[in-house]
């Protein structure tokens, strides 16, 4: 049994998790908090394997307890934030101080149902996280790193798909594509608005331009676009241009956007001439159209095991052959780029 512990201020919100998560097999909510004070008796008391956090509570807001937590006493931690454009960049922070998810409370754009689907497959991945070595992850400074030139080009594109532990990996390769980098699209699980704040943080420290996506981008060079969450994104060519469409057709593997959707369309439309990056992510998604990439005459990479948070989906991409190169992640983009050139 997974051992949870649930802390929010609010008395519904406790209650809704801890009975519906109850009703989860191999998931035992072992106690409940109000705020992070009454938590840290709870821990030592009932040692959970796995703590969800809200960030807005009184007496201690839930990111300092999670800096303290993360630095003394490292339980893989899931975020549940309110549904708004604070909420979302407070969350992306948590996500930089050793968080391993991030998913919206319940509420109007998001029923209980859909939140506990997610939330116990969350909880199952990240009870089989080894914190020290997200911990150790986190720690590290990004370094823009210097990257060979590359020739601009219309007709390349490099598709990334990532979920647990993605936020960081993304960031890894993104910092080292150089102004002139072919046109990037990506899908990262994530919660609308999560997105959009995810999107200006790394515009504001990379060389190449990000931005959330909307129907009818191109794909440009020096360009990355990240598929706004809550939509699907896939990539169109028109004559010598490539461009996106957002769609809120239903998830795919439980997920809203999907990777498996963006792959799959970027076989269909650019075959060999894209490369496509399966990160760290919980699951299966994105393996199968991974491999349609790889069929479709594109250059595949899973990141390896050793430095992915969790080996889920490209693990399953290894375990089926979508992988063309298996690579830790600080040799993706460079060989991305090198393929891409090629």
């Amino acid at each position: 049994m997974i051992k949870v512990l649930i802390i929010d201020d609010s008395a519904v919100v406790r209650q809704v998790l801890s009975s519906e998560l109850s009703k989860i097999d191999g998931i035992e909510v072992v106690g409940t908090a109000s705020d992070p004070y009454f938590a840290r008796d709870k821990i030592i008391a009932c040692k959970p394997d796995v703590l969800t956090l809200d960030i807005e509570m009184p007496r201690m807001d839930g990111l300092t307890f999670l800096k303290k937590l993360m630095a003394q006493y490292p339980i893989p931690t899931i975020i549940l934030s309110s549904l708004s454009q604070k909420g979302s960049e407070t969350a992306l922070e948590a996500l930089s101080c050793g968080a391993v998810d991030v998913l919206c409370k319940p509420g109007a754009a998001y029923t209980v149902g859909n939140i506990i689907e997610i939330l116990s497959d969350q909880i199952r991945a990240a009870s089989r996280i080894d914190m020290n070595k997200l911990t150790k992850k986190i720690s590290a400074v990004p370094v823009k790193k210097e990257t060979a030139s590359l020739a601009a080009t219309t007709n390349k594109i490099l598709a990334i798909g990532a979920s647990t532990g993605g936020t960081s990996a993304i960031e890894e390769v993104l910092l080292s594509m150089p102004v002139n980098a072919p046109g990037i699209v990506i899908v990262q699980h994530m919660p609308e608005k999560f997105t959009k704040s995810f999107a200006d943080r790394l515009n504001n420290i990379c060389d190449i331009e990000v931005r959330e996506a909307c129907t009818g981008d191109s794909v440009l060079p020096g360009l990355a676009l990240i598929a706004p969450g809550n939509h699907h994104m896939i990539t169109r060519r028109s004559g010598a241009r490539y461009f996106v469409e957002l769609k809120e057709t239903p998830p795919v593997f439980h997920q809203r956007p999907s990777v498996e959707v963006l792959f799959n369309s970027v076989a269909m439309f650019a075959g060999r001439n894209a490369v496509g990056v399966i990160l760290t992510g919980m699951g299966t998604d994105g393996a199968q159209g991974l491999l349609a990439m790889r069929k479709a005459g594109a250059v595949t990479i899973a990141q390896d095991e050793q430095s992915s948070v969790v080996w889920g989906m490209p693990g399953e991409a290894v375990k089926i052959g979508a992988a063309e190169h298996v690579l830790p992640l600080e040799k993706v983009a460079e060989k991305a780029l090198s393929m891409l050139r090629g």
